[in-house]
């Protein structure tokens, strides 16, 4: 791998091991957590938007190029758009459909705002880059898409993406319109995790570093559990808080089922 690539990755993996030990401390103030001294906010909508197309836009980019190029050295088209295709479906869903589908007017801050779109950028262009360029020459061949690799991380992925997508819908629908009250989740995978969405998002991405076999891909799984993990125990704490013994006898775990 070329050496700023690979000094790259380097770096955001002692980054992840530095937001994962500070966010058992600092509390991003956002969503149910919100409330925090982080600055000046905007509308939930329009922030997640900004902080979302970003991963969406920089992947798109590098496959339009790729493409048009008549690039065939990674593999076959039809695998590498497939591989590429599963991170754009992600990312068009968070960017461009989740936004919309956001009940309340919750606001986030500019300051969290504008570090997910700077993470967004570098981690697209790092998996973009190893799926169109740094990749060992025809990885992605015809065969790929009958490697052990390729149909379980791809069967996690969607697995993980059906997850966080239902957790998504049941959260919307705790409340019925013009209710500002907090409620306890207990449907799907809320039965037994305080963050189901988060551990759909976990998934998903484990499931995409394993169908890709990339080291940017692993490092974003490593980043999405140094990130939901500490979140998901803050969130776990605030809902203690909140309904007390009424949801410590629920006996829910913070992210995943059974386990933590």
């Amino acid at each position: 791998m070329p050496f700023v690539y690979d000094i790259l990755l380097y770096v955001m993996l002692a980054l992840a091991a530095a937001v994962f030990v500070a966010l058992f401390y600092l509390k991003a103030g956002y969503g149910y957590l919100g409330g925090g001294k982080w600055g000046p906010c905007i509308g939930n909508r329009l922030a997640w938007i900004l902080m979302e197309a970003p991963s969406f836009l920089m992947m798109s980019v590098l496959a339009v190029r790729y493409f048009v190029s008549g690039g065939d050295r990674s593999g076959s088209p039809v695998v590498v758009g497939i591989v590429a295709g599963l991170f754009l479906l992600h990312y068009f869903q968070r960017s461009f459909i989740f936004p919309f589908l956001m009940r309340g007017r919750g606001r986030m801050p500019v300051a969290i705002m504008s570090m997910g779109i700077l993470f967004n950028c570098i981690n697209a262009w790092l998996i973009g880059k190893w799926i169109f360029e740094i990749c060992p020459e025809n990885m992605y061949s015809l065969q790929w898409l009958g490697s052990g690799y390729f149909i379980a991380g791809t069967a996690l992925f969607i697995a993980g993406m059906f997850i966080n997508l239902h957790s998504d819908y049941i959260i919307r629908h705790l409340r019925k319109p013009g209710d500002t009250a907090h409620y306890i989740p207990k449907k799907g995978l809320y039965k037994y995790v305080t963050s189901a969405n988060y551990f759909g998002e976990l998934v998903e991405w484990c499931g995409y570093a394993i169908l890709t076999m990339s080291p940017a891909g692993f490092v974003f799984a490593i980043w999405t559990v140094a990130n939901l993990a500490p979140r998901s125990k803050a969130l776990t704490e605030k809902y203690i808080s909140e309904f007390g013994e009424e949801y410590t006898s629920l006996g829910k775990k913070n992210l995943i089922p059974f386990v933590w």
